[in-house]
């Protein structure tokens, strides 16, 4: 299962990011360079919806395309953030946030699997919302510019980054609370 089409799409996630993060250096303007950035971000991040659905469709779900799934996605938003910090365009602040809790939570479900309590820090709707917000939030702030002459997607992405980096704190604390007493149990 390691070459399926769900497979192949979520590694385009991880090849994106050098794409992505090179578009900033071509020689063009940077209005362009903004939009190719955010719509090579959108497509690139609509695959993680669209691999899942196919995986359970075509049957080929596997536990190396679980695995992978979420390290694609995580990259992707960590490089993204980078980008952004660069361009002033989100505190670091925001993405020492966002990418300390996703290592903590990844390090806390690999230590939950290895004693046999994974699905104590199964995904929850808190991530999924979380997840939601910085994939709206990354697009408007590498777009940075005037959508339909009427949103401001900088001021927009300001406002979903922090929240996102709220909802971040939040899940962070969902998850803790829900290992700790497997931990307890477990550790004595």
């Amino acid at each position: 299962m390691f070459w399926t089409l769900p497979t192949i799409m979520t590694w385009t996630r991880i090849v994106a990011i050098p794409l992505i993060v090179g578009v900033f250096y071509l020689p063009i303007s940077e209005p362009m360079r903004n939009l190719i950035a955010t719509v090579m971000f959108i497509v690139f991040a609509a695959t993680d919806w669209l691999d899942g659905y196919l995986a359970r469709k075509l049957n080929q779900t596997s536990a190396f395309g679980a695995f992978l799934d979420p390290v694609a996605d995580k990259f992707l938003v960590c490089a993204s953030l980078l980008v952004l910090v660069h361009l002033n365009r989100a505190d670091v602040f925001v993405a020492l946030i966002i990418i300390g809790r996703e290592i903590a939570i990844s390090a806390l479900r690999e230590w939950m699997a290895q004693i046999g309590a994974s699905k104590s820090v199964a995904v929850h709707m808190i991530g999924k919302v979380k997840t939601t917000v910085q994939m709206v939030a990354i697009p408007f702030l590498l777009f940075d510019g005037q959508l339909f002459r009427v949103i401001d997607t900088g001021i927009w992405g300001q406002w979903l980054i922090w929240i996102s980096a709220v909802l971040t704190i939040w899940s962070m604390v969902y998850y803790l609370q829900k290992a700790i007493p497997e931990i307890r149990a477990r550790t004595k």
